[in-house]
């Protein structure tokens, strides 16, 4: 496809940034712009395993304790997160959720846990919700590091860890470029590469061989070195 035609299909806003750090060169700029999304998609495919994997551990050690619907009854009168009014929107996704499976006849607990944004995961480990949850989340996490006085790995430290993993989950949801500097035109694949380490961390905490869970999924850094060659 010629340039100016790509450009009228993604629009020439959203092809400056791109033409900006290619020098105005216009087949590298194409290029650039392919190996964006296919940095994206490589991206997004780690962090959607490690969103399943995440809330199926904390599933599974919330059943053990507020039963095998506890999601859903979380938000039912009684519930552990009914009556406070500072989970008001997590009470919303759930019930909303809930409600619409159950208008198609459709309801399942695992089906209602799928149906869940990352930020209820995430939120999980924020002071109130993990209070209320017994404290028992950190040990979806067995292999963390122990606390010291330098740093505490506590609920607040993995609830910051897993909002970096959403603030990118969403970028790459809302199509914006990760190839970049922040807000910047310049070619810079750091931000993504820390941020795979981070999860590729959170993975090792968990217990799980992230290696060889995600074989033959992982090209994270091929494409990266894909993007640097075209400087």
């Amino acid at each position: 496809m010629i340039f100016s035609e790509f450009e009228r299909v993604i629009s020439p806003k959203r092809m400056e940034r791109y033409l900006k750090a290619m020098n105005g060169d216009t087949r590298k700029a194409m290029t650039l712009y392919r190996c964006n999304l296919h940095l994206s998609q490589e991206m997004f495919t780690i962090v959607s395993c490690f969103e399943i994997a995440l809330r199926n551990s904390i599933d599974r050690r919330l059943i053990p304790i507020f039963g095998s619907d506890w999601l859903r009854d979380s938000v039912l009168p009684g519930g552990i997160f009914y009556d406070d009014t500072r989970l008001d929107e997590t009470k919303r996704i759930i019930s909303k959720s809930y409600s619409r499976l159950m208008r198609n006849d459709n309801y399942s607990h695992s089906k209602l846990i799928a149906e869940m944004e990352f930020g209820v995961w995430k939120y999980m480990y924020s002071p109130l919700q993990f209070r209320l949850t017994k404290q028992c989340l950190l040990k979806v996490f067995p292999n963390k590091p122990k606390s010291s006085s330098i740093i505490q790995y506590n609920n607040s430290y993995i609830y910051n860890e897993l909002d970096k993993v959403n603030s990118l989950r969403n970028r790459i949801a809302h199509h914006e470029p990760v190839c970049f500097r922040h807000k910047n035109p310049i070619v810079d694949t750091s931000y993504i590469l820390n941020e795979y380490q981070k999860i590729q961390t959170l993975f090792s905490w968990m217990e799980i061989d992230a290696r060889s869970m995600l074989y033959g999924l992982d090209h994270v850094h091929n494409v990266c070195a894909r993007i640097n060659s075209l400087l």
